[in-house]
């Protein structure tokens, strides 16, 4: 668990910390491309330690995996067990088995994860911001004590459904209903279908949100429970990705399926349930997208100092220079950024428009860099075995959910005018 994490890593952080003060005192400051604005110096030991475990599992266990599961399409769900060992689901979390560290520890395992893949990072934040997370704020304490435990541990798998075939940006308009069972008392049934939905052919608990007598509810539906009794439930995986595709991500298909009524969430209605999970999870992405252009910098750099023409390192020329300068810039930016609104998110202060700023930015900035370095590797880029273009690819479709970039404009403008573009 991530207590013990931070034990075994507190002498190593320590020593670091002390390396670095030690160096600045005797005017050796140098300049560090891997970390350009110190952030070590605005992390706590805790968050240090927790930074440093997370690099060290995704380098060693996630890595190795990530070109075959590109490549085949095919996750690995036994890495959600790992995750669940290592105490980084459900993160933020009091209690239940969950570490209930901070929100910028949760964000700097989220950089660390999508420094692999942002499939992988998909499938992490899904089972912490979108399963965990709302039964944790809506649900009732038998839920809590029936769920997090085990989605804690990575035993069970959830998934989120709330984007549908015929309504992404627009959930108001969402088709999903909910019904009281017309003979058993205590039960509803829903109907309707979610689309591109993370972990749900592999999914144990699905958060549903449908419409109950025209609002918005939220449910929990298990699978065993579902297949033990009247079925309606189907999940097929969506194939032939050219994105994420080492992350599993389906349909959610409800005909009639029967859920009980203690697995309703009974006081949230409206969008507000949907939306306090999708901040914490936009949260999350804008550290996430700053591992990825971390990544992609690492790789074009190498590259870079690798491969001769004319006669020197690509490295040496001017352009190349640039492309990578304005990359580290925006990532060292966006860093700060996010290292700031996760401060102000656990003392109370964060604003949603606050998060959809650090989301849209730090993903475009990151899908702009990512592409423009794919250039650095010439005709090499269209290999996956240099990794540049699964990044980019990947980074398309972060940018498109949880809020598109130009919808988070959006509510961007909406607080800057007090006029909302949503509605006429």
């Amino acid at each position: 668990m991530i207590r013990t994490v931070i034990a075994n890593n507190a002498k190593l952080v320590s020593r670091r910390q002390f390396s670095a003060s030690a160096s600045v005192l005797a005017g050796k400051a140098r300049f560090d491309w891997e970390n350009p604005f110190r952030l070590d110096t605005l992390l706590t030991e805790e968050e240090l330690a927790i930074s440093e475990s997370a690099r060290q599992y995704c380098q060693e266990r996630l890595y190795p995996r990530v070109l075959e599961g590109w490549r085949t399409e095919e996750f690995d769900k036994s890495m959600l067990r790992e995750m669940g060992e290592l105490g980084f689901l459900g993160p933020t979390i009091e209690g239940y088995g969950c570490a209930g560290t901070s929100t910028v520890a949760y964000g700097l395992i989220a950089r660390e994860v999508e420094r692999v893949d942002s499939g992988y990072r998909s499938a992490m934040s899904v089972q912490s911001s979108l399963v965990m997370l709302p039964i944790d704020t809506f649900g009732t304490v038998e839920q809590k004590e029936r769920f997090l435990p085990k989605l804690a541990t990575g035993e069970l798998i959830g998934c989120f459904g709330l984007t549908e075939p015929n309504h992404g940006s627009d959930p108001s308009s969402m088709e999903t209903v909910a019904r009281p069972h017309p003979t058993k008392k205590g039960v509803y049934l829903l109907s309707g279908a979610k689309n591109w939905i993370t972990n749900s052919p592999i999914a144990d608990v699905f958060i549903i949100w449908a419409k109950l007598n025209g609002e918005i509810r939220g449910f929990i539906v298990e699978r065993s429970q579902v297949e033990a009794g009247s079925g309606g439930l189907a999940t097929p995986a969506i194939k032939n990705k050219t994105a994420l595709r080492a992350s599993i991500t389906g349909m959610i298909q409800l005909d009639e399926v029967e859920v009980p009524a203690e697995n309703l969430f009974p006081e949230i209605k409206g969008l507000k349930g949907p939306f306090t999970c999708l901040n914490s999870a936009r949260y999350g992405i804008s550290w996430g997208a700053i591992g990825a252009l971390e990544e992609a910098v690492r790789l074009a750099r190498n590259y870079s100092l690798e491969r001769k023409q004319f006669g020197h390192p690509l490295a040496k020329y001017q352009l190349i220079q640039k492309k990578l300068a304005e990359a580290l810039s925006d990532a060292a930016y966006g860093q700060l950024a996010s290292l700031q609104v996760g401060r102000l998110k656990d003392n109370g202060q964060a604003t949603p428009e606050m998060i959809s700023t650090i989301k849209k930015l730090n993903v475009d900035n990151a899908l702009k860099h990512s592409r423009k370095l794919m250039e650095v590797f010439g005709g090499n880029a269209a290999s996956d075995e240099y990794h540049i273009a699964r990044i980019a690819h990947n980074l398309f479709v972060v940018q498109t959910y949880e809020g598109q970039s130009d919808i988070h404009a959006l509510i961007l403008g909406r607080a800057i005018t007090g006029e909302s573009a949503f509605t006429y």
